[in-house]
């Protein structure tokens, strides 16, 4: 499908170049850009490095776009009914499919919806509809023409219409896209200046927003889209000559806003005094404790067992260590509440600037990642998609981007069926208000589904629907035996024809060494330009073309309402029926390049959506977590859009799960971490980014400082920080020539959000090709600096660390319902895989530039102290794994820690102990999580520990010395294979090798009970002191590693009596032999006192 064309030259070395300029443009109606102004600033940003680039204007009431004509629209239905294919080194070619699935589409937006039948004699051929279904007629008489007929009569018929024989008045239309056989009409990023290749981007808010949004005024009202290359920012609307005037605090608002009462979208909740000050007193407490406690064990030495106290003391050093590094974040935790009707009455309530009442909230681009169509299965992928585009925001500012990492063909046909699926599902969640609308959660609801619902056609369309949603299980479920027996049918045709053609030809060659590619085949009867069910070249997982298919087209700009009964199966007469965009993007992958995993899947997103619709803010969900809530990103915005909102980077939900077992047997639900943790470093610069769930603003991603960012002044640490101040500001030098051109002074006023947004067409898709081929990113910005960050396993650890060095903050936000939910790992093997890959993220990000010791002064101390320890837990595994041994080696030995159990020890024991207890219970008061919750995480700390940790030390630091890569699978999303068991994973076994330090722990601790206890009952003079704190220790180890014993013993009642049987004899066989070899001082006998019959 994609033919070779031209090679990207190599930039060239040693050449001047000329200073950089600025141009002003604006974008027309036919996607080119013309000059705005003249060449006339004399910008000095930067070096020779940076070469011209081009600001694009915003529309204003001076600059408006033109009405889409008929021709656009037939060219977007055209763009949304092609595969967009092309590359490295490639052709960029669309490819009009005239079906994308076998079952017919009937939604207007669908990729593959055609019109009515053309008119012409012994055309086959549809006519183009447009987004509300009906037929694009280009001539008055409603003559219907198919688009190839169409441009036929343009070319060859001077422009007359079939019908009434009269001229054509709009014949605009682009034809280079038309002929399939020539590339489609591409900006050239071989001749790309590079600036713009380094960052994709025009301007920093800073520099603009520096003089215009200090006062105290809603700043968000005036929120806008640039549409400049990848580029967003803010604006006002000044009065005439008030832009830039110092006097004028107010920047220009308009007066009538600001007589309007404040009311604030969000409040913080402060936890109360009576719990929040006991907490903090109880930590100072606790550290005053454990410093007098080791100043009394280091000057206490176990002179008996100096080894013993060595390691012991050591260990006990770090750990105090590690606790106060984990306890000091949580000193200030807040909770935050929004309030949506207050965002709905600014946002989408008529007014002077916007009659109709139509939203004004800004466009929000959704992005969803898969890679793996056997490990994330495609039904689960599915159905996050179809809670995607049921979201209860505004059709028109949603736009959702599935990322296919494996290029599979399998994955594309259930994203079509999604798309197909959702012309019934999505009106049903309008009409009804259902929640949960993910269609497998919502049918699996064990609650009562009439609840509170009173309209009378309810249970007739919930059966119309879960009828449908089967139907559509059954067509996902059966989609790998469909593509197979297709691509079995098609490649049997393409022997027989070479076949044929071999005979006709007379060649000698016998029949049987003729070899034919076992291609994949799409549904029209194509190749599949992706990765092919038997690899072949350019078809394979790794080397593949970039693909860009779009599913649903953009939603018309008015509300479209659905059919009577009488015609559909559930009556939408007042029901919006559109859909939100939908778009396919498989990332071009080719051997020789770093595609940079997940990170990389997320920054070819990034670029692609910013040209096709450019949302300012950006949502990233794993496939496996769906929107539980309907409203969640009404919530998330309310924080975006609230006073001091420009400064948030992003807003973090927290992850909740299904399908755990009801024990929660290896903490998956993560409750501390989430509810603990994370509320507390809200309390300071923000939560962390842990991957999924969260809404970024896109100039924070793109690697700017937030507006009104402090300067600072290099000091006694300059030399650590000079490099990182440089990186952070290098865009804004001089970038003051913006602000006093006449072009940039005309932002969008309140209520321009409501404009239309510019139609598709195809050189924007062939554009979106180019930024996601494989070579885009050499010798720029992504992924250092713009973007997901590379170089970690843990990516998302680190793209949040960069945003919070630069000055900017982050939001947790906890919802009542629950925002997103999704599925984690219950077998304990893939669960300790999951911990093990964090685990090497924190390793790698603590041997980098990345690690917090290193942060800029930009970053509060408290923060810097919380990604320290993201760096820093792993390493405790070290002194944990020792520490658990010591009670197996004071039994073994008659020795312990301390040389005696006296009263000062004891005391300081359960003063520590106490403390401790004590700030559970305060930690489970003020963030709502249960005992049991927090006990669950106790002892999966020391699984984790003593297994996935000490293994992702050691790998980091093979990594780090040796410069041996880590590899990783994917965590398996698919359930098990027993039906009538939902956790029948629960109880798989699979063998790994991070099981063997567990193992042995537990097996040491047993042994060695045995054998403490034989010593002392068999011994002259028995040491019981020594005894029970050995004793206790062990117990206290192998309490925490009670849910890993039993994972080891599968199913309950399925692990054979003998079983224990055995264990128990062999424990006493293996004390007895200890103490028949090693007989108590004092004994003359063999065994002691103990005397064989």
């Amino acid at each position: 499908m994609a033919a070779r064309s031209f090679n990207p030259p190599e930039p060239e070395h040693g050449k001047s170049t000329a200073p950089p300029t600025v141009t002003f443009a604006r974008r027309t109606s036919s996607g080119r850009y013309v000059n705005y102004s003249r060449d006339d600033l004399d910008s000095e940003i930067g070096s020779g490095e940076f070469m011209n680039y081009t600001v694009q204007i915003p529309p204003t009431p001076d600059n408006q776009p033109m009405d889409a004509s008929i021709s656009q629209r037939v060219e977007e239905q055209y763009v949304s009914s092609s595969l967009f294919t092309g590359g490295f080194n490639s052709v960029t070619r669309a490819h009009l499919m005239d079906k994308v699935i076998e079952s017919e589409t009937s939604h207007p937006q669908m990729a593959g919806a055609k019109g009515s039948s053309c008119a012409i004699r012994g055309c086959d051929g549809k006519v183009m509809s447009d987004e509300r279904g009906e037929d694009i007629l280009p001539c008055e008489c409603d003559f219907k023409i198919c688009r190839d007929c169409y441009v036929d009569a343009v070319r060859t018929g001077d422009g007359i219409c079939p019908g009434c024989k009269e001229p054509y008045k709009a014949t605009d239309l682009d034809e280079k896209a038309v002929d399939k056989g020539r590339p489609l009409p591409l900006p050239s990023n071989v001749e790309m200046s590079k600036m713009e290749r380094r960052l994709s981007l025009m301007k920093s808010t800073k520099s603009v927003l520096m003089k215009s949004q200090t006062g105290d005024f809603d700043h968000n009202r005036w929120l806008f889209e640039t549409k400049g290359t990848y580029g967003y920012g803010n604006a006002i609307w000044p009065r005439d000559g008030g832009f830039g005037n110092e006097e004028n605090d107010g920047g220009g608002e308009p007066t009538e806003l600001l007589n309007k009462p404040w009311r604030p979208l969000t409040r913080k909740l402060k936890i109360p005094a009576a719990v929040l000050s006991p907490y903090r007193l109880l930590i100072l407490v606790r550290v005053v404790v454990l410093g007098l406690f080791l100043q009394w064990r280091i000057t206490n030495p176990n002179n008996d067992a100096k080894w013993l106290w060595f390691m012991s003391i050591v260990c006990e050093i770090w750990f105090a260590f590690s606790w106060l590094l984990d306890q000091l974040p949580k000193l200030s935790p807040v909770n935050r509440s929004t309030d949506l009707n207050v965002l709905k009455e600014k946002f989408e309530t008529p007014s002077p600037n916007n009659p109709t009442g139509k939203s004004d909230l800004p466009g929000i681009d959704i992005y969803v990642s898969t890679a793996d169509p056997e490990k994330e299965p495609p039904l689960v992928t599915a159905n996050t998609i179809l809670s995607i585009l049921a979201a209860d925001y505004p059709v028109e500012k949603l736009s959702c981007y599935v990322s296919d990492d494996g290029g599979a063909l399998l994955t594309f046909e259930a994203m079509a069926e999604a798309a197909s699926f959702a012309d019934l599902w999505v009106p049903f969640c309008r009409k009804h208000d259902i929640e949960p609308r993910n269609p497998e959660s919502y049918f699996n609801l064990k609650r009562d589904p009439y609840k509170n619902k009173v309209r009378p056609d309810f249970v007739k369309d919930r059966r119309r629907a879960k009828r449908e949603y089967d139907e559509f299980k059954v067509r996902i479920n059966s989609l790998p035996d469909s593509i197979r027996r297709r691509s079995d049918a098609y490649n049997a045709r393409e022997e027989i024809k070479a076949m044929k053609l071999q005979r006709e030809n007379g060649s000698d060659e016998p029949l049987e060494s003729l070899k034919i590619s076992k291609a994949t085949w799409m549904a029209d009867g194509t190749h599949w330009p992706g990765t092919w069910m038997v690899p072949a070249l350019e078809h394979s997982k790794g080397d593949h073309a970039g693909i860009i298919q779009v599913m649903l087209k953009p939603p018309s700009d008015e509300p479209l309402h659905g059919t009577s009964a009488e015609t559909s199966p559930v009556d939408l007469t007042e029901v919006d029926i559109r859909l939100p965009m939908l778009v396919y993007v498989s990332r071009e992958k080719r051997p020789g390049y770093d595609h940079n995993k997940k990170a990389g899947a997320m920054n070819a997103l990034v670029r692609a959506s910013a040209i096709m619709s450019n949302g300012p803010f950006i949502l990233n969900l794993d496939c496996d977590h769906y929107i539980y809530n309907s409203q969640a990103i009404r919530e998330g915005m309310c924080f975006m859009m609230d006073r001091g909102g420009d400064r948030i980077c992003y807003v973090q939900f927290p992850q909740r799960f299904e399908g755990i077992d009801p024990s929660d047997r290896y903490a998956n639900h993560n409750t501390v971490f989430f509810d603990v943790n994370m509320r507390a470093l809200d309390g300071l610069q923000g939560p962390v980014y842990v991957g999924t769930g969260c809404l970024f603003r896109r100039i924070a991603l793109y690697g700017f400082d937030p507006p009104r960012s402090k300067e600072y002044h290099p000091g006694c640490c300059s030399c650590c920080f000079a490099r990182r101040k440089k990186s952070a500001t290098w865009l804004n030098s001089k970038a003051d020539h913006l602000l006093i051109h006449p072009a940039v002074k005309n932002g969008r006023p309140p209520g321009a959000l409501t404009i239309p947004r510019e139609l598709l067409d195809a050189s924007t898709v062939a554009e979106a090709i180019s930024v996601i081929s494989c070579w885009y990113e050499d010798k720029t910005e992504w992924g250092n600096r713009v973007g997901w960050i590379y170089g970690s396993v843990t990516e998302d650890v680190v793209t949040g660390y960069r945003m919070h060095n630069r000055g900017w903050r982050s939001i947790y936000c906890v919802t009542k319902r629950d925002a997103f939910r999704g599925t984690a790992p219950i077998n304990l093997t893939d669960r300790l895989h999951q911990v093990l890959r964090w685990a090497t993220g924190s390793v790698e990000i603590f041997f980098s530039r990345n690690n917090a010791l290193l942060a800029s002064p930009k970053m509060k101390f408290l923060q810097r102290i919380a990604y320290l320890n993201v760096g820093i837990y792993p390493f405790t595994s070290l002194f944990l794994i020792v520490y658990c041994f010591l009670p197996a080696l004071s039994l073994f030995s008659g020795q312990f820690i301390v040389q005696t159990l006296n009263v000062t020890f004891l005391t300081y024991l359960l003063l520590i102990t106490l403390t401790l207890c004590i700030l559970a219970v305060l930690e489970i008061k003020w963030s709502g999580i249960a005992l049991e919750e927090w006990w669950r995480n106790e002892q999966f700390w020391l699984i984790g520990g003593t297994s996935a940790h000490l293994a992702a030390v050691l790998q980091g630091l093979l990594k780090v010395v040796a410069g041996i890569e880590i590899s990783f699978t994917l965590t398996s999303k698919s359930a098990g294979d027993d039906a009538d068991d939902e956790f029948s994973d629960l109880y798989i076994i699979k063998w790994t090798s991070l099981m063997i330090p567990p193992i042995t722990i537990m097996m040491t601790n047993l042994i060695a009970i045995a054998v403490g206890v034989s010593r002392t009952i068999y011994s002259t003079i028995p040491q019981w002191s020594r005894l029970l704190g050995g004793v206790f220790f062990s117990f206290w180890v192998l309490a925490h590693l009670y849910p890993f014993a039993k994972g080891l013993m599968g199913r309950r009642g399925r692990t054979p009596t003998i079983v224990f049987v055995w264990s128990g004899l062999i424990a006493i066989t293996i004390s007895l032999l200890w103490v028949a070899i090693d007989p108590p001082s004092g004994s003359s006998g063999i065994g002691g006192s103990f005397q064989f019959p």
